[in-house]
């Protein structure tokens, strides 16, 4: 699991929860207790999205969310950086057919593909276009996700205030008892606030996590993409590790140099 991503939503509804006990005046949750307001924007969000995307990709949604939720293994860049250095040295000692054993070791199938189009002695624009093909469609499919989350955020605070305003021409419309207007507004006003709280707290948020493990996943790969292009390229060990070394921050860079230099 994302223990951040719980961790934020969990303490997030627990500090309205505390905030509504707490309250001055507080009557506890009765008058958060609008299913008609609850039904609105939930029920009015997820319709927005039917119509906003094909239901293929909305029955998706659960799978996107688990994404969110699943705390993925984060590359170590520093080792693909020396994997590829290692290549390099084997490969202009014994040539590209000598790599074959240690294809066969890599978890990393985009790595694995990638080196084994250099064995097989494909020519650098094939092996460009075909990596970066894929790399490509990734994006899009990473794109998807993220767009539906951003959507769920715009359209919740939004079905929030038309829950509001229909709970007020409702209200207007029927209320006899002058007494009755202020419990009566209350209940309207929750559907803006399961609106905006599920938006802000939940849905724009986990947009913003999609986003940023996209962004790590695609950035491993184009390490892999360059890395393999120089490998086919036949230059030398360290200006493979100096190339590489530049997608890298300061303190990851020197992690390279340490590692390098017990290989």
């Amino acid at each position: 699991m994302d223990i951040a991503t719980i961790i934020g939503i969990l303490i997030g509804l627990g500090l309205v929860i505390i905030s509504v006990l707490i309250a001055e005046g507080a009557k506890g949750f009765i008058p958060f207790l609008n299913y008609e307001a609850f039904l609105v924007v939930m029920g009015g969000t997820f319709c927005a999205l039917l119509v906003n995307y094909p239901l293929s990709e909305v029955v998706k949604l659960t799978k996107v969310t688990k994404k969110v939720l699943t705390s993925t293994e984060e590359e170590d860049t520093a080792a693909i950086i020396t994997t590829f250095v290692d290549l390099a040295k084997k490969a202009r000692s014994d040539g590209f057919l000598a790599l074959e054993n240690d294809v066969k070791n890599m978890r990393n199938d985009f790595l694995k593909r990638g080196v084994q189009m250099v064995i097989d002695g494909l020519d650098k624009e094939f092996i460009a276009n075909m990596m970066e093909t894929e790399l490509g469609l990734i994006r899009e499919r990473h794109k998807v996700g993220q767009e539906i989350f951003t959507a769920l955020g715009t359209y919740a605070p939004a079905f929030g205030i038309i829950g509001t305003v229909l709970g007020m021409i409702l209200m207007l419309n029927s209320i006899t008892d002058v007494e009755q207007v202020p419990r009566r507004m209350a209940l309207a006003l929750a559907a803006a606030f399961f609106g905006l709280g599920s938006g802000y707290l939940i849905f724009l948020p986990m947009a913003g996590k999609l986003r940023r493990k996209s962004e790590d996943e695609l950035l491993v790969k184009e390490i892999i993409i360059r890395g393999v292009l120089l490998l086919q390229s036949g230059a030398v060990p360290m200006r493979i590790e100096e190339n590489l070394k530049a997608y890298l921050e300061p303190s990851k860079r020197a992690l390279v140099k340490s590692t390098a230099a017990r290989t």
